[in-house]
């Protein structure tokens, strides 16, 4: 019964890595190629197909992490490990939601001045790394936590 979970969480972990890896590499390239005003007309028109990619690997992620923490729960390293992993998940679904919704909201509203458009591509970039650093993260020590 633990190795679904298990599977689930680490392989979750590494998917949700690999979408945001190619978001950045991919379209991060491609947005610092646009004109500013070409960027948030193509962010409002597209940013939604890219959202939509997100629930597909944060919700097998999330139940791989809890499944496979609560039936490892009695073992006291497996547990730190699992635990962990899922901290890192909860802390890039918060910096998602306290940092990457309301920046992308100015995007897809063109709220923000067409003069700070690429100042702010590249800082949504730099933070981005950060979570794929946490997926990575999450990644390896479920990969820990499933094979000690």
């Amino acid at each position: 019964m633990l190795l679904p979970f298990q599977f689930l969480a680490v392989a979750g972990s590494a998917l949700f890595a690999g979408v945001m890896l190619a978001i950045a590499l991919i379209l991060g390239t491609y947005w610092r190629s646009l004109p500013p005003a070409e960027f948030l007309a193509w962010f409002a028109a597209n940013s939604g197909v890219i959202a939509r990619t997100i629930p597909l690997v944060v919700a097998p992620t999330l139940l791989g992490l809890v499944g496979s923490l609560v039936l490892c729960w009695a073992d006291t390293t497996a547990r730190a490990l699992w635990l962990a992993a899922l901290a890192c998940i909860v802390a890039l679904l918060a910096l998602t939601m306290a940092y990457f919704l309301p920046i992308n909201a100015t995007f897809n509203e063109g709220t923000i001045a067409l003069r700070d458009v690429p100042e702010r591509i590249d800082a949504w970039l730099a933070m981005h790394w950060i979570r794929i650093a946490l997926a990575l993260a999450s990644a390896g020590l479920g990969l820990a936590a499933a094979t000690r």
